[in-house]
Parts: structure tokens; C-alpha cells; sequence
């Protein structure tokens, strides 16, 4: 039980660093008196940034700013002569993002890379999830920043959105409750988090002009869902708006998404913040509630203040605005006087990380191959990334990190031995591809330095991989014990996936085919690990090797955390937040999906729109509220792996499942046994399907709780209680604008996964209608999928 000990320890020390004094006296702002004070002036720059080097800001404010933590993302606008100091707004989801290196310091500042939101996600322990959201904010106020620009919660609508890594699932109630978690966490800190992106930013080209053509239906059910739970759950201390449009309006720019949906009708209080450069026109984004334009520029201050004085913009919305921002700044550390000590406990950080990354590992299929067997020593690696193994994603989503233990180190530090012919033999192959590589820039740099910056930045191809005779391959298998193959794929913001890296190329393929194909020969066994951020063609390849394990992208301890799990240190528990495709098109987003488009679009456009290309200017969903399991099982589509699936080392019996009203809410409970010989844990998901779905028009099933056993020894049992409102069963009807429950019979299925129900209990429900605001309308008449 090492690692048990060594994870309460490494929260022990968070708990003992991070917990706020009680006792001290928080210093306020009188909202009042400080508002009488400002001039126009003074409010039109406080509810801008200050500005981004190289771009359009104020070159003073921006040189007095950007080194009080070197790398954030930016900073509020100071008023020393009001006492309001900047306030550091910082990336990202996977951990804080600022520069480890500053000049004329020897000191460095490294950040712990934790896992990415998919991985976090998979594990379904929220508990788990808001321990490591505590563990990122205390490196957050430890290293003088306020508030942090996460977590992202968008939904996964389709394989190929460029930063599915940094999301969390397909379902709403997964996305909303993992955000909750991570937001608590990090708050605990007494640091603010900012979630985003509010809304529908689900994917990424042209993504600052993009129009999301979305039914009332979809955006309330689906792409809203997930903020409402997380938002009244957590209370984050700021929402960031989106870069696209929604029907027609900005984000940033949409009174309807920013007052009347998030205050009105869910009640927030906290601030409202742009995305950098979201957004077009400063009074109007005052006007709809945006409280706060980042970075800021000097376009936005000039469009505010002369709006206020045309009347364009009432001067009442900009002091709200102004308010807000306010109590943003009085809450941060920053201006309750905090000594930050730009020493963060790493290396207990390091600990949470691996830990956390192993319980949300994927066990995808096992014929016996793993753990290993104890006769298991040497073993023989494949595969690029199993000796340049990724950590996360790029973009805002990456982090500043002081090393990444890579597959083969963590083999070593597992006490495996690794054929040391491979390793030379690979090393020597990525640095053939790593200068040709370098030529390619170079030679782009020549011809377009702009597209040289481009290519450093965007996430680049990996190479093809390595391949070897039958011969090299027998006379390696004669010196293993096993065969591991590592497929490893990059993504990032700017720019959606290709469906060549949702697909197998060529040379991986062929690798799989024969490693395979030599090592059954030898009568030794082969496991594929699967280092992505996002979902990948699996059905025409799995059945070859003996294990595969989906073990995503763990961050800055990847190589020790699979280890961990391969070798049987720690059981994996991880299951699929997202549905796995037999193959691409069988995504009904699919041909509502920006396919292989130039990345560089939004700079070329440069904030207009050029042309009327669909999927590039504007996206119609027209699956409606058919994304993910809502589609593939209302309509009987085959997937390659369904969603909430996952496979244990250890069995587990459900048993004595049972359902009782209370009131107008539900509870379920469900006993589940560790049948097996290993310790483990299990995810109980609890699916409802409404009375005559398919006439209504409803999906076959949703999800609307679920819960995760302890660690279970053998034969050990757990009873789990779920519940579920009422409230929770209501469809949107947008022609009466309101939440609608059916009355009937439900039928509450608890699952292992989607399609792994082991029990089915009815219940009769009342109907209920709750009336809400008929706003965001789509703008023209859309072809909906229906069941």
C-alpha cells in the first residue's frame, strides 16, 4: 500500500501549505467610493487588460505588468492611485503555464504538468479530481498568479477537435461534474479559476469567426449543460466567453448567453472575461455583460469610451462591469497582500501527478498479458514515443515543465530491463528525423518567415515509424520476455486533427502487424500503449496484440505512471468519457466538421468574414442532441468501443440494485463485489431512458450519475448511492421555451458502461415544466436529425 501512503502524503503537505488562515482579516474595496473616484477614463482601461507585447496595448502598463510572474498569459489593469494592483492571470488546465527561466536569475521556476483533462476525466473520482486541483493552485499562489485561466470543459462533439485533450467528455454531466471537482480544488487555494470556453468552441478553425449554427435544444441539453452544473456547484471566480459566434452573436458580444442565461437564470455573481482578442467591439461587449477584454488593447478603451459619451453604451452597464472587476481584484492574493514564496511543493506535486495519471489509464483489452508476470524482465520497445514520450498537448494547454520521465526511464525505474540495441537504434533514427525537421523550417524560412513561426508553434507531425526485417525482429524477440509498442499522436490549440491521425499510418500499421505477428510466433506476448490526447481508429487493429492500454497523455511522471500500472503497482479504473468509432465518418459530426482546413485561416482573416464556407464561416450541428452514445445507440450504430467502458485487473459482481422515491427525486443504490483475485476499483454509471423515447424523440439512454468504489481488496464489497433530481429528466422543449419531464414510467439502468447495463429499475415520474428565457435562437430554419 506504498503508493496509498505516499498520494496522502504528498495531499497532507497541499493541505498543510495551501489551507488559509481564517483569522486574518481580509482587506476590502468600498465599491462605492472607488467608483466616484474613477474618471471615464480610469473605468474604460480597469475593465481592459493591459495590453500583449508585440500587439496593440499600453507599452508603459504592459512593461510595469508582464514581469510581476513572467510568462502569464496577462494581467488586470492597475490603479495605483487607488490602490487596485494588477491582479496575474495565468494558463492552463494541465497546470500553470509561466516562464521557468527569467533574466539575470539563477533560480528557476518550473511547473508540476500534471495529467490532461481527458485523463483526469477518466477516472471519474471527483474526489481524486479536486485533490489535484488543490495541488494546481497551490503552485498557483505559491508562484504570485491569481487567477487561473481553467479548466476547459467544452464538449467533445467530434474525434478531431484539436483540443478535445484539454476536455473532458462527450457528456455533460461528466464535463460538469469533472469541472466542479477541479475548480473546487484549485479555489481551496484561495486563488480563482476562470472556466471556459463559454460556449460551444468546439473546434478549432477558424475559430474567432466561426458561427455555431446550434438548435435551442442542443445548446440547453448539451453545450450548456456542463457550465450550469460546475458553475452553481463550484462558483468559479470567473467565465471566460468563447471565441465563435452562437446564431449569429460573438460570445462575448451575446447579452442573451452572458446576462440572461449565466446570471438570470443560473445566478452568478462572479466576473466575465473575454478569451484573448475574443470579440470585436468594446462597447458592445460592455454593453452584454463581458465584464473584462483580454489582454486589451487600445481599440477596445477608445470603442468604450466613446460609446459612453455618443450613448452608445449606458455608463450604469460599464460601473456594473467595473463592480465586478472590482471584486475580482479585492478576492485575489495579489491585493490581500500575500507573500508568495515561489517555492511550490514539486515534489510532492510530482506524487499527486503520478498517482492520479495511473487510476485514469484505460485498460482497453487484455488476454492475460498484464500486469506482468513476475518471469517478466526484459522487454523489448517499440515505437517512437516510447522514448520521447508526451506529456500533454501544446498551446495554452502545455506547461513549463522540468522534465518528462519518459517509457523507457520509467521501465528502468521499475526495475525492467530494456534492450539497449533498440534504444541506440531509435535514438539514432529521431535525430535523422529531428534535422530534417530543422530543414524544413529553415527552407520555410526562407520563403515565408511567417510560416517558419508557424511551423515551430503548431504541433507537428510525428514521424513515421521505425521499422525492422523479420530477421532483427526474431533475434529480438529471442532476448525479451515481451513486446511493448507505443502509438503516440500531438495536438493542440490553433488547429483541429487530421483524419490521417484519427486513422493508423502506413508504418504503424505495419509494426503492429509484425511484432505481432514474430513475437506470437516466439510464444511472447505484445502490448500496445496508446500515448494520445484524443481518439484514434482501433477496430481494424486490436485484435492483434495481447493488451492495449489507452494511457493518454499523464504528464510530467508518464513513463513511472504506466509503469505503475503495467507491472500491477496500481490497478488501472480508468473507463471512456467519450465513444470510440469504428471509423471516422461514423461520427454524425463528421461531415459537419472542418476536414484538413489551413490552420492559419484566423490570421488570414484577421477577424472578418471572407467567404461563406460551411464548417469553416459557419458549422451546422446537425445532429442536434445526438452527440457521442446519445447517437451511436439511439441509432444502432456499431462502435469500436462504447462509452464508459474500461476493463480492471479485478472482476466485479453488481448486485441488490435498488430504486426509492424520495419526494420528487430518486435514490439508487448498488452493491458491487471485487470477485477476482486483485484489488480494484469499480465505476458504477447510472443511465435513465425516457418512456417512448423514440416518438418523443428523446436518445435511447443518458447518463445522470455515477460514483466509483474505494479500492476494493478481493471478495470485499461496497454499497454505492446515487441520486438523481427529477428535474434532471426534462428535455427542453424550445417551442414553450421550457424544461419539460414527461410523465411515465423511466427505466433506470445501472451500468458498467452504455452498453454493459446489469440491472433495470422502473420508476413512475410526474411531469414538471419549468419555464425559462426563449433566447439564442437559431437565425434561420436548420435540418435536425430526429430518431
Amino acid at each position: 500500500m506504498k503508493k496509498t501512503v505516499l498520494f496522502l502524503l504528498a495531499v497532507a503537505i497541499l493541505s498543510g501549505c495551501t489551507t488559509a488562515d481564517k483569522s486574518v482579516t481580509k482587506k476590502t474595496i468600498n465599491k462605492k467610493e472607488t467608483l466616484a473616484k474613477m474618471s471615464l477614463e480610469d473605468k474604460a482601461h480597469f475593465v481592459i487588460g493591459t495590453g500583449m507585447a508585440g500587439f496593440s496595448g499600453n507599452d508603459a502598463v504592459i512593461g510595469a505588468t508582464r514581469n510581476l510572474v513572467p510568462g502569464a498569459a496577462g494581467t488586470t489593469y492597475p490603479l495605483e492611485a487607488l490602490g487596485l494592483p494588477a491582479i496575474v492571470l495565468a494558463d492552463g488546465p494541465a497546470g500553470l503555464r509561466i516562464d521557468p527561466i527569467r533574466r539575470n536569475d539563477s533560480i528557476t521556476y518550473y511547473c508540476t504538468h500534471f495529467p490532461i483533462g481527458t485523463l483526469l476525466a477518466s477516472t471519474w473520482n471527483t474526489q481524486l479530481i479536486e485533490e489535484v486541483g488543490q495541488a494546481i493552485g497551490e503552485e498557483v499562489k505559491e508562484y504570485g498568479v491569481d487567477v487561473l485561466l481553467a479548466p476547459a470543459l467544452n464538449i467533445m462533439r467530434n474525434p478531431l477537435c484539436g483540443r478535445n485533450f484539454e476536455y473532458y467528455s462527450e457528456d455533460p454531466l461528466v464535463a460538469g461534474k469533472t469541472a466542479a471537482a477541479y475548480i473546487t480544488g484549485v479555489q481551496k487555494n484561495d486563488v480563482g479559476t476562470s472556466i471556459k470556453h463559454f460556449a460551444a468552441n468546439n473546434q478549432e478553425t477558424n475559430r474567432m469567426n466561426n458561427d455555431a449554427h446550434i438548435s435551442q435544444r442542443a445548446l440547453r441539453e448539451i453545450y450548456l449543460k456542463g457550465f450550469e452544473i460546475a458553475i452553481k456547484e463550484s462558483k468559479p471566480w470567473t467565465v471566460m466567453t468563447s471565441y465563435n459566434y452562437i446564431n449569429g452573436a460573438y460570445t462575448s458580444e451575446s447579452k442573451e448567453l452572458v446576462e440572461t442565461i449565466l446570471r438570470d437564470e443560473w445566478g452568478y455573481e462572479g466576473t466575465v472575461m473575454t478569451d484573448w482578442f475574443g470579440g470585436k467591439d468594446g462597447a458592445i461587449q460592455m454593453w452584454a455583460g463581458n465584464d473584462m477584454l483580454q489582454p486589451g488593447k487600445v481599440e477596445q478603451f477608445d470603442s468604450i469610451v466613446a460609446g459612453v459619451k455618443s450613448g452608445k453604451l449606458a455608463e450604469a452597464d460599464l460601473d456594473r462591469n467595473v463592480a465586478r472587476v472590482l471584486n475580482l481584484v479585492e478576492k485575489s492574493p495579489r491585493f490581500q497582500g500575500y507573500q508568495f514564496s515561489n517555492k511550490p511543493d514539486l515534489k510532492a506535486h510530482a506524487e499527486v501527478t503520478r498517482q492520479s495519471a495511473a487510476e485514469g489509464m484505460v485498460l482497453m483489452k487484455n488476454e492475460k498479458a498484464l500486469p506482468f508476470a513476475k518471469n517478466v524482465k526484459n522487454v523489448a520497445l517499440y515505437g517512437n514515443t516510447s522514448y520521447d514520450f508526451i506529456a500533454g498537448g501544446t498551446g495554452s494547454g502545455n506547461v513549463n515543465h522540468a522534465y518528462v520521465v519518459s517509457l523507457l526511464d520509467g521501465l528502468k525505474n521499475g526495475g525492467y530491463t530494456v534492450s539497449e540495441e533498440l534504444k541506440a537504434t531509435y535514438e539514432a533514427y529521431a535525430d535523422d528525423c529531428k534535422k530534417k525537421t530543422e530543414e524544413e523550417i529553415k527552407a520555410a524560412a526562407k520563403n515565408n518567415p511567417g510560416n517558419a513561426m508557424l511551423l515551430r508553434f503548431m504541433p507537428r507531425p510525428l514521424p513515421a515509424e521505425k521499422l525492422f526485417t523479420a530477421n532483427e525482429l526474431k533475434k529480438q524477440a529471442a532476448a525479451s520476455d515481451i513486446a511493448v509498442i507505443t502509438l503516440g499522436r500531438i495536438s493542440g490549440e490553433f488547429m483541429d486533427r487530421s483524419e490521417k491521425d484519427f486513422n493508423l499510418s502506413d508504418s504503424e500499421r505495419q509494426l503492429i502487424s509484425q511484432v505481432c505477428d514474430v513475437y506470437h510466433k516466439a510464444g511472447k506476448q505484445v502490448v500496445v500503449l496508446l500515448n494520445i490526447g484524443g481518439v484514434i481508429e482501433t477496430a481494424s487493429w486490436k485484435d492483434l496484440p495481447d493488451a492495449i492500454l489507452c494511457a493518454w497523455q499523464a504528464g510530467q511522471e508518464g513513463g513511472n505512471s504506466v509503469v505503475d500500472v503495467l507491472s500491477g503497482k496500481q490497478t488501472p479504473s480508468g473507463k471512456f468519457t467519450m465513444t470510440w468509432p469504428v471509423k471516422f465518418t461514423d461520427a454524425y459530426s463528421s461531415k459537419n466538421f472542418p476536414i484538413d482546413q489551413d490552420p492559419r485561416i484566423d490570421m488570414m482573416n484577421q477577424g472578418k468574414k471572407s467567404s461563406d464556407v460551411r464548417n469553416v464561416d459557419y458549422t451546422d450541428y446537425e445532429e442536434d442532441i445526438y452527440v457521442g452514445y446519445r447517437y451511436y445507440d439511439s441509432f444502432d450504430v456499431p462502435v469500436s468501443y462504447p462509452f464508459g467502458y474500461g476493463l480492471s485487473y479485478a472482476t466485479f459482481e453488481y448486485s441488490n440494485a435498488k430504486l426509492a422515491a424520495q419526494g420528487e427525486d430518486f435514490e439508487v443504490t448498488v452493491t458491487v463485489k471485487n470477485t477476482s483475485k486483485s484489488e480494484g476499483k469499480e465505476v458504477v454509471e447510472l443511465y435513465v431512458a425516457a418512456p417512448d423515447s423514440k416518438a418523443a424523440n428523446k436518445p435511447a439512454k443518458e447518463l445522470k450519475a455515477f460514483a466509483k468504489t474505494k479500492l476494493l481488496k478481493p471478495g470485499e464489497s461496497e454499497t454505492l448511492t446515487l441520486h438523481v433530481k427529477a428535474a434532471d429528466l426534462a428535455s427542453f422543449d424550445a417551442d414553450a421555451s421550457a424544461w419539460v419531464v414527461d410523465e411515465g414510467e423511466y427505466q433506470f439502468l445501472i451500468g458498467a458502461s452504455a452498453q454493459d447495463i446489469k440491472a433495470t429499475l422502473p420508476a413512475a415520474v410526474k411531469a414538471q415544466k419549468t419555464k425559462v428565457n426563449d433566447v439564442l435562437k437559431p437565425q434561420a430554419p436548420m435540418i435536425l436529425l430526429r430518431r
